[in-house]
């Protein structure tokens, strides 16, 4: 069974921040970069956030492009202890795409009073009580989903990239600074040498608007 591509997208400051200390994030980045998140989105068979950016956010993760996609994609959610709330949007917009929340552990007393459509629950443990990065593409190839689009954040960025599962990069950095009191696009990797960092190609750059879009491809 082929293991799924993975897609990364980061969207940041010039310094690497995907939000202020206190959390505000929107906008960071320019209405042309955000199109074209959304086209990208199209572009795959799954959106993958983790829980902390649903509770931040509250992000439909539809592709809102013109026209319609003929198909949304599945829109996966990796919640370890099934925190994301009821009135979540994307729980309760579920007619507009299928809705999946990855979960550490069975979801025995989870609440899903006042959802119109329950969200589908995959049980992807890892060994350290959150979703195993590993399982749970195994578990998207069994689905059928082999594009998955990355949209952070920080944490779940990190357990990919730590796992060696993400083969592409698109970073969008917009000409604006945060600072180093800022939330870092990716969580802290653990690295003691400069030698286990992992490297990347740079594949592309291009200009969006204001922004900038940077491609690139693991090494």
């Amino acid at each position: 069974m082929t293991q799924p591509h993975v897609t990364l997208k980061i969207a940041t400051s010039m310094d690497g921040r995907i939000a202020l200390s206190n959390g505000v994030s929107q906008w960071i980045t320019g209405s042309e970069s955000r199109a074209r998140v959304h086209q990208m989105r199209a572009e795959h068979d799954a959106v993958l956030v983790g829980v902390g950016t649903v509770l931040a956010d509250d992000p439909l993760l539809t592709a809102r492009t013109v026209p319609p996609p003929p198909r949304q994609p599945v829109r996966i959610v990796a919640d370890s202890k099934l925190r994301t709330p009821a009135h979540a949007r994307l729980l309760s917009t579920a007619g507009m795409g299928q809705v999946v929340l990855a979960s550490a552990e069975r979801p025995s007393g989870y609440n899903s009073d006042a959802i119109s459509d329950s969200p589908e629950i995959w049980v992807v443990p890892g060994t350290d009580g959150r979703v195993s990065p590993q399982r749970l593409l195994e578990r998207c190839a069994v689905e059928g989903l082999q594009k998955i689009f990355l949209e952070g954040g920080g944490k779940l960025a990190a357990s990919f990239i730590q796992a060696g599962l993400v083969d592409t990069i698109q970073w969008f950095r917009a000409p604006i600074l945060i600072g180093g009191d800022g939330l870092p696009a990716v969580a802290a990797l653990g690295l003691s040498e400069m030698q286990d960092a992992p490297r990347w190609h740079t594949a592309a750059t291009a200009r969006i608007g204001e922004d900038t879009l940077e491609t690139y491809i693991r090494a």
